[in-house]
């Protein structure tokens, strides 16, 4: 595994999460009351012996920057390898990076030219799962496949757009691939990750790049899918596709049921993120809570069901919280009521107020509001 690089593309669509990526890019949206997005793949990555990661930023990584650090979470802060940020070209004066994938990569390409693996695993990071990339490789040898695409059979894959449908035929060779079909025989949907060596890698991103295309899979693979011998994996696990704000509000309470927990944090190892330390939770007098997911620092007086707190809460007395998810900091005054909420960080609801979403339609507070 040591000859297979990483690289995971922050340029993915974000306009179904609207508020939760205003000031940060998808990889920092906080998740399950302690991590972030982006630690699922990165972490994934380090679990089968990835050593060498590089990260393609775009803009609004500042959130992201502070959330990795050097890598040493995940063990990628060494004198050979290691994790790699990969900015984007600008456009123009406006200070902001080019969101395509195709000419970060042709931007970096002396990364991959000096790196050292034979190999390079691409991913997004919108993926909430655990798999086994170790297996994946092997796969890809065994088939001597140019291209391998991992691949997930969960139907609530395709009832998130967008997907990316695949047909395979019974030896696993990718036939067909479809962006959105309205009709589709095949439940299998690409998780947007993709096994190549390394020269094939540079050789689609000179090819396209220099022809303005911008994606490396709709752009660079899919029109060669007759050329290239593409097969396709399956990961059988867990997997939440964080693409709109009905899907990370659904894959969030999916956190509530145990076998989804052990299925994403136990399966092929553990997730790392980075650590603060706190102090436990304080659980005052006539506070209640079921069915919930609480990290440290919080101090709870009132009632919390099926809903995520992350650090540092501060739950006041009479409050009651149903079906929600409170982020980093939330102050929340006497007799508050919240259901169907999203909290973004440090937001300060004041005595009294109720509010109320929908579980298709979350009612979101964005960062630092009070209301």
């Amino acid at each position: 595994m040591r000859d297979l690089l990483g690289i995971i593309d922050l340029a993915e669509p974000t306009e179904g999460l609207r508020e939760l990526t205003v000031h940060r890019t998808l990889g920092a949206v906080p998740f399950g009351g302690r991590y972030r997005v982006i630690d699922f793949t990165l972490s994934n990555m380090v679990n089968a012996g990835i050593r060498n990661v590089g990260i393609l930023l775009n803009d609004r990584f500042g959130p992201l920057l502070d959330h990795i650090k050097d890598g040493k979470e995940w063990d990628l802060n060494r004198q050979r390898d290691g994790m790699f940020l990969l900015p984007a070209p600008l456009r123009g004066d406006s200070g902001e990076g080019i969101s395509s994938n195709l000419i970060n990569l042709q931007h970096n390409r002396g990364y991959l030219e000096k790196s050292r693996q034979e190999y390079a695993v691409f991913s997004g990071c919108s993926m909430i799962t655990n798999l086994d990339y170790r297996a994946a490789f092997n796969y890809h040898l065994e088939k001597q496949a140019d291209i391998t695409v991992i691949y997930n059979q969960t139907a609530n894959l395709s009832a998130n757009p967008p997907y990316t449908a695949v047909v395979t035929d019974e030896k696993g060779r990718v036939m067909d691939i479809a962006l959105n079909p309205v009709q589709c025989t095949s439940r299998k949907v690409s998780l947007n990750m993709y096994i190549m060596r390394k020269d094939l890698l540079i050789n689609l991103v000179d090819h396209y790049s220099a022809r303005q295309k911008r994606d490396l899979f709709t752009d660079a693979i899919m029109p060669r899918l007759d050329e290239l011998k593409i097969y396709g994996f399956e990961h059988t696990g867990y997997v939440g596709a964080i693409n709109s704000l009905k899907s990370y509000y659904q894959h969030s309470m999916d956190l509530l049921k145990p076998e989804v927990w052990k299925d994403l944090f136990y399966t092929h190892g553990q997730i790392n993120t980075k650590v603060k330390h706190e102090a436990p939770v304080r659980y005052l007098e006539g506070s209640k809570v079921s069915n919930s997911l609480i990290a440290t620092g919080c101090t709870i007086e009132g009632t919390v069901e099926n809903s995520i707190l992350f650090r540092g809460v501060e739950v006041g007395p009479g409050v009651v919280i149903k079906d929600s998810i409170v982020m980093q900091k939330a102050k929340l005054g006497p007799g508050v009521s919240l259901r169907n909420v999203i909290l973004d960080k440090d937001v300060t609801i004041s005595e009294g107020k109720s509010l109320v979403g929908d579980p298709s339609f979350p009612l979101v507070i964005n960062k630092l509001a009070t209301v």
